[in-house]
């Protein structure tokens, strides 16, 4: 009788594993689509946390608190992003016409006339495929691009919502939220400090870094804009430096077309120069000072930090560029709980 009922608790507990290991995965399932979102809220939470606790202290309301954040966090967001928005169509306008005037006017022959490397291979070019309906095929593929980039922005603009929408409630429920979090963790009320401050770190460091590389490639292809002699170079710099924030783009989307620009105007060595510093200089400092600054911020070495920031992209895509450093924190910290709590043990033991 009483190995029938411990079998029967047995068959329970197993059951009762086996439907909330399901529930986990279930619940995974339903949260993947919205990793982004949540992603950029509590990143966004926690670096604006300074600035809401100062409103918080003028404004009583919580939820006014938190909406006066938010409309503050959006504006600085989502302002530079259009400014850059706009400006690259207005240029990707501008260079599809100017590119289409030239290839059927035979205007950039002359351009090149001066110098003959360049003009035997664009007369072997040009004999081997139609220029004008080479260019008529590209503008109207860049067309099409700028149409789906519309249509595609339809869904980058919800997510944008969501993530507000999130960060609203991160915010103004912040305290209930690390509560709750706290009570299904088994971890203690101290660790559970630590591991928050650990964690809050490791994503404001990411974002530092973040920032502050972009700033430095944006600085460092205006510089070169400018000693080259190409126009605004102050302006690009700044797009530059906005474009470098965003992972899967990058400086070199205005760089490059830069190049070719001197490349066609018959300035070859000008545009060697600003390949060789594009790819060079503006491109692997990111590689190079990235994750030392992020490292430095987060109290870990260079070699994990890098493994933490590029394995986070390929699994999570572009939030992985917070998670990847965030779970290899909480990883190290468990870690260091599990060993620290064995060391006690023994310590116990042997007294």
């Amino acid at each position: 009788m009483e190995n029938h009922i411990r079998t029967q608790r047995w068959l329970h507990l197993i059951g009762l594993i086996a439907v909330t290991v399901l529930g986990l995965f279930l619940s995974w399932l339903i949260t993947a689509p919205f990793l982004g979102p949540l992603t950029s809220a509590i990143a966004l939470a926690v670096i604006v946390l300074p600035l809401h606790r100062r409103i918080e202290i003028r404004v009583k309301h919580a939820g006014a608190a938190a909406a006066l954040t938010v409309v503050a966090t959006a504006i600085v967001v989502i302002g530079p992003v259009l400014f850059v928005g706009e400006r690259l169509l207005a240029e990707a306008t501008s260079a599809a016409r100017l590119l289409s005037d030239s290839a059927n006017s035979g205007a950039w022959r002359i351009m090149i006339a001066d110098h003959s490397g360049l003009a035997s291979a664009a007369a072997w070019i040009e004999a081997q495929i139609n220029l004008p309906r080479t260019a008529e095929t590209a503008i109207a593929w860049l067309t099409g691009s700028a149409t789906s980039l519309v249509q595609g922005s339809g869904a980058q603009l919800v997510g944008v919502l969501i993530t507000f929408y999130f960060l609203f409630y991160f915010l103004r429920d912040r305290r209930q939220a690390l509560a709750a979090v706290a009570v299904l963790s088994p971890l203690g009320k101290s660790d559970m400090i630590a591991l928050t401050a650990r964690v809050a770190g490791t994503i404001r460091a990411t974002v530092y870094g973040t920032l502050v590389v972009a700033m430095i490639q944006g600085w460092l292809g205006g510089l070169m804009f400018w000693w080259l002699g190409l126009p605004t170079p102050l302006l690009w710099g700044i797009v530059m430096g906005l474009l470098a924030i965003i992972p899967v783009l990058g400086a070199f989307i205005i760089w490059i077309p830069a190049a070719i620009f001197l490349l066609m105007t018959g300035h070859e060595g000008q545009a060697l120069i600003l390949i060789l510093w594009g790819t060079i200089v503006v491109g692997g400092i990111d590689n190079l000072i990235y994750p030392i600054l992020v490292g430095n911020r987060m109290k870990m070495h260079t070699v994990p930090t890098f493994i933490a920031l590029v394995g986070g992209l390929i699994v999570f895509g572009v939030p992985g560029l917070i998670l990847g450093p965030v779970v290899l924190t909480v990883t190290m910290f468990l870690v260091g709980y599990w060993r620290a709590s064995i060391d006690q043990h023994q310590h116990r033991t042997e007294t």
